[in-house]
């Protein structure tokens, strides 16, 4: 990346910081910095988990604790095992913090006038679709992808949706008895790999590497969910498989994709997938896909050249 593109990110976050008013301890006249104003609004009228508010927030364990016992102090949150499962601890607001946060509410409201009003009809169209446009990508760049066991409940939960998905989109629906096999055993190391997306702390996309052969190996379990669709996360996800793939000495990947999947088709060809003839009997297969050269097409030398970084 260029130096002017890390001054621009750093210009933007001076603008927004400045415009929007978190550099006082005051943040929307509410006598509170931001940290703790913008905790009393994820609370929220009807209380929230404290894991959930952690991942949320994107906090350490230790400076949401911190937030927190503020919040209490002041009289406007109380926090309690959940009933059901005492590993869980969840936080509501009083009387009292109910009211902040709908004083918060009206602020924040009038702050999003204030800075669309000055602007003229196009102005303000452009600033809302360029504020969309940020946000999507700051919510890309958020996202985390880390292996998992294929047999964990999040792993589970994704290859399920999947299943769902693709029970709702084949023309015969969906029996994965009947597809080849990719069990949870043949996506472990060495065998394989399943890794996933989380975005906010949730899963929300996953994919796997079944190793076939000395040499070859299959794209397996390729979703993402409809709610983080458009982020460039399959992207990542076949990236960071073929990257394994190249560290354990395969140099091939293969993978057979239903016609009606034409997301998925057009991912795998502008990465270099060429159709190739039926490598397998799986019955809800119409095409089928292959690339060769894993290992010189990720090497450092053909980056330099004008690879994929």
């Amino acid at each position: 990346m260029e130096t002017e593109q890390f001054q621009q990110v750093r210009r933007f976050n001076r603008v927004v910081t400045g415009r929007i008013g978190v550099l006082s301890d005051n943040y929307l006249g509410s006598g509170r910095p931001l940290g703790e104003a913008r905790l009393l609004f994820e609370i929220g009228r009807d209380g929230a988990n404290v894991r959930d508010l952690r991942e949320r927030l994107s906090l350490d364990s230790g400076y949401l604790s911190r937030l927190l016992r503020s919040l209490e102090r002041q009289g406007l949150a109380t926090s309690q095992r959940a009933s059901g499962d005492a590993r869980v601890r969840r936080v509501a607001l009083t009387p009292k913090g109910r009211k902040e946060w709908n004083a918060l509410d009206r602020r924040s409201q009038d702050l999003a006038v204030s800075l669309l009003a000055p602007l003229g009809e196009r102005q303000r169209e452009r600033l809302l679709a360029a504020m969309e446009e940020v946000e999507r990508l700051m919510r890309a760049s958020s996202v985390t992808i880390e292996p998992v066991d294929p047999g964990s409940v999040d792993a589970r939960r994704c290859i399920e949706a999947y299943f769902r998905e693709l029970e709702e989109r084949f023309e015969a629906g969906f029996d994965p008895a009947r597809s080849t096999s990719a069990d949870p055993g043949e996506l472990v190391p060495p065998a394989g790999l399943f890794i996933i997306a989380r975005l906010d702390g949730q899963p929300v996309g996953c994919g796997a590497l079944k190793v076939n052969g000395r040499r070859v190996g299959e794209i397996k379990r390729m979703w993402v969910a409809p709610s983080a669709r458009g982020m460039g996360i399959a992207q990542r996800l076949l990236e960071a498989l073929e990257k394994h793939a190249v560290e354990i000495g395969l140099d091939v990947l293969q993978l057979d994709t239903n016609r009606s999947l034409n997301e998925a088709r057009a991912l795998y060809a502008r990465n270099g997938y060429a159709e190739i003839p039926p490598y397998n009997t799986n019955p809800y297969a119409h095409h089928w896909y292959e690339k060769r050269g894993l290992k010189r097409q990720n090497s450092p030398e053909s980056k330099r050249i004008g690879g994929r970084p």
